[in-house]
Order: C-alpha cells, then structure tokens, then sequence
C-alpha cells in the first residue's frame, strides 16, 4: 500500500496533513513539490484523479498570484499549468494519493476519508483542534 503526499514542510495544513497519514502507522512517500515539483504530465494526472478543475489547484496566498493576474479568466488551462511549472508555489498542497483516491487535502482532515487504514490514536491539530480522539474515531468539531 502505497500513499503519497505532495508536501510543503513550511505549511502547517501539510504537517497536520502528514501527521496524520502517519497516525495511521504508514510512513508515506513524501515529495517536498517545491524541490522536486511534479512534471507537466504528473500535474496533469493528478488534477485529473481529483476531478477538479486546474484553477481550482492555483494557491493564491504567499504566492506571486496576484502579480501575474491570474484571477483573469483570459487564462487557459495550459497556461495556468505554465505558471505552475514556472512557479510551483503556485501549486496549491498538500496533495495525497492512496488506492482509495486523490485530494487536495485542505483542510488537513479531508484525508481521512482516502486513508485505506483507520487511526491509531489521539490526533490533535497544531493549532490545537482535536482531530482524532484517543480511540482513533473522528471528533465532529462542527459547532
């Protein structure tokens, strides 16, 4: 079983993210996609497998999203996947592959429904926000 997950180590959402891919007992394959930024054809596949559209992959914050004025819809989807590979801090993450799917997992939690094994503990959040409590089941923060 095979689990990969395109990571940002700066990012708190991808930390929580590996985190919890980890509370699993599986070590994942971890591609920091700003040192090894996926190719043309990966990036492709993977929005692909997500269903969803390209611009819908685009991070806006802490990226030079704004200056390039990518919000305009003049934009193709070949040309927002040039500024990708230009700038893949524009990819937006984390992004994880199991057997079970592919998601953009923002929030972090959104894992847990591709994650093929259940949890192994108590999870909480950096931020402090318990996830997981200590018998591996969902807690519903919903309020």
């Amino acid at each position: 079983m095979t689990i990969t997950i395109y990571h940002n180590p700066k990012c708190g959402t991808s930390r929580n993210t590996l985190a919890l891919i980890r509370n699993t007992g599986t070590e994942p394959e971890v591609i920091e996609y700003l040192v090894n930024s996926p190719s043309r054809d990966k990036l492709v596949e993977l929005i692909a497998a997500m269903g969803t559209p390209v611009r819908a992959l685009l991070r806006k914050k802490g990226t030079p999203y704004e200056e390039l004025n990518l919000d305009d819809t003049k934009w193709t989807d070949d040309e927002l996947l040039d500024f990708m590979m230009a700038h893949p801090i524009l990819i937006n993450r984390p992004i994880v592959v199991t057997a079970m799917g592919t998601r953009l997992c923002r929030p972090s939690e959104e894992v847990l429904d591709i994650l093929p094994l259940p949890q192994l503990g108590e999870f909480t959040k950096e931020d402090g926000e318990k996830v997981i409590d200590a018998e591996g089941k969902r807690v519903n923060n919903a309020a």
